[in-house]
């Protein structure tokens, strides 16, 4: 898997994760990856590119974390300024919740 980065902009985390689409319904599997600048998450599914997302610290309204089967703490919510909320699920979020309430 290849990003391609922006001059000046260094990968900060990156992590195994799944993204809930169709309102939780399914999940993709991919890698979320934090930079200095922006939020990726790439498919490593074939066939589900579409669902490549970048995410600026500009679009950022707030952070949320939740727990996956009412139990596992695991769960990362990104939500944006145009009230999409982006849902995925990654091995220590509240590190990720941290790191990405930095950079917006």
């Amino acid at each position: 898997m290849k990003v391609d980065l922006k001059p000046n902009e260094v990968i900060t985390k990156a992590s195994d994760a799944n993204h809930f689409i169709n309102g939780g319904n399914e999940k993709i599997k991919g890698k979320l990856i934090l930079t200095n600048q922006r939020i990726y998450f790439k498919t490593t599914q074939m066939g589900f590119d579409d669902f490549n997302k970048e995410i600026t610290p500009k679009e950022i309204e707030e952070v949320m974390v939740f727990n996956t089967f009412k139990i596992l703490p695991n769960g990362l919510s990104i939500i944006t300024k145009e009230g999409q909320q982006l849902r995925f699920v990654v091995k220590k979020r509240d590190q990720w919740c941290k790191m990405i309430n930095q950079i917006y």
